[in-house]
């Protein structure tokens, strides 16, 4: 077995998203030398923390993917205004991922698994993110006055019992709230709601980019290292990493730590590793200016996005679209955030598409709903944090603790859903314990 880490040992990571800049932050403070390897800059519009809706929820334990999907996924394929689109130039590429993730969740079982594999990057996500925050010197980005689903009416709710009930077995609280009450908890919202659930311990962040940048900030005032550039290989000897080859030269090194998001994949290619990652494009529309923007968070239950009051205005994020990689972006998919943001606001004054900020970015998502955290299958020193779909902004802290914990040479038993390994088709051979030395 390889001993821990020494003080000071020397640590890459790729990645200066939300997930990367957190797990740099985590790896200083336990003492190691650490390089953050970037093509962007931290908080970049690049990065899909960016342009998320900035929910930090504990109620998002119930995965994408829930038994019945694949009867409601025609549905959304083919309807041109729905909430997930699929290129047909995409399909020779992903159906084999599609067919697993409808599978993952097909049964209760495996939906239940999936909640309660996800519930510790969630459960107190607001408590350590408000704790960041404030260590960075903006706790005003972290606004914890809770979050609304609302329902065209209480059946549409009832209707989602199962997804409820996940909440519930992953101790998420909320209560129920009428018409009347929904208009007094969100003013404006449109007739076509009349039913909520108010997630009294949820929070949002109210600049996902300018926080990203500032945690990044905090980590370079306690000795981290940032650079640029684009990693075209590493530096093995005896099937340990020595080094992460980057513009013509060589970063020597202990260990690294892939978060890289949508990246992760061909930096794991390299090592011959897969890590099966696909990108459910976002999308986001954000007016500036508004005035009488809802005063909480709001997910329209049924059109499936997200409306945020923030810093730069308020932002509706959501769609899911398939693209081959490369594809340029189709802002239709943005245009219908906006529109259905008329429906859902009638009384919000909202202007024409070129009068507002629309951004489009890459959720790297594996197949099974969970994210990719661990040592790689094939090289020593290398771990893996990427794959958290729509969830790496608000699960950054917790992976950061347990990517922390495998560095440092600890045996992690919960992190055995997220193990790299499990896409190989085998059982890892040999040790399970994560380091960061040969």
């Amino acid at each position: 077995m390889a001993a821990p880490p020494a003080w000071g040992a020397r640590l890459v990571v790729i990645g200066a998203g939300a997930v990367g800049v957190t797990i740099a932050l985590r790896l200083r403070r336990m003492g190691h030398d650490v390089t953050l390897l970037s093509t962007d800059a931290p908080g970049s519009e690049n990065a899909a923390s960016y342009g998320n809706a900035g929910w930090l929820s504990p109620g998002s334990v119930v995965p994408i993917s829930m038994p019945g999907m694949w009867k409601k996924l025609p549905g959304y394929l083919l309807d041109a205004q729905g909430p997930l689109r699929l290129r047909p130039s995409s399909l020779p590429h992903i159906w084999l991922w599609l067919l697993r993730f409808v599978a993952c969740g097909a049964t209760r079982a495996r939906a239940r698994a999936i909640a309660s594999a996800l519930r510790p990057f969630l459960a107190d996500a607001p408590d350590r993110h408000a704790a960041l925050a404030a260590e960075a010197g903006v706790p005003e980005l972290i606004q914890r006055k809770g979050l609304l689903i609302v329902y065209p009416d209480e059946a549409a709710y009832e209707a989602d019992a199962f997804g409820w009930q996940l909440r519930r077995e992953n101790g998420v609280r909320w209560r129920t709230l009428d018409r009347t009450a929904l208009e007094a908890a969100c003013p404006g919202l449109g007739p076509r709601y009349g039913f909520a659930a108010q997630i009294s311990d949820g929070a949002h962040c109210a600049d996902p980019g300018g926080y990203v940048a500032a945690l990044a900030t905090l980590a370079r005032e306690q000795g981290v290292r940032f650079a640029d550039g684009h990693v075209d290989g590493f530096v093995t000897e005896a099937g340990q990493v020595r080094g992460v080859s980057t513009a013509g030269r060589v970063v020597a090194c202990d260990g690294v730590v892939v978060a890289a998001g949508m990246g992760s994949r061909a930096l794991g290619a390299m090592l011959g590793d897969s890590v099966p990652l696909v990108s459910e494009r976002g999308y986001h529309v954000q007016i500036p200016g508004v005035t009488d923007e809802p005063p909480v968070p709001v997910m329209m239950s049924d059109l499936k996005f997200g409306i945020t009051p923030m810093k730069g205005g308020m932002r509706a994020a959501g769609q899911v679209e398939f693209a081959p990689d490369g594809a340029a972006p189709d802002w239709r998919r943005a245009r219908i955030l906006l529109d259905r943001l008329r429906d859902g606001l009638p009384l919000v004054k909202i202007g024409g598409f070129s009068t507002v900020r629309h951004w489009m970015g890459n959720r790297p998502s594996t197949p099974d709903c969970l994210p990719v955290i661990g040592p790689s299958p094939s090289t020593r020193g290398v771990f893996y944090a990427t794959g958290h779909g729509h969830l790496g902004l608000v699960s950054a802290p917790w992976t950061a603790e347990l990517i922390g914990r495998m560095v440092g040479g600890d045996t992690v038993p919960e992190a055995a859903p997220y193990d790299p390994a499990r896409f190989l088709g085998s059982r890892r051979r040999g040790p399970r314990r994560g380091s960061a030395r040969p």
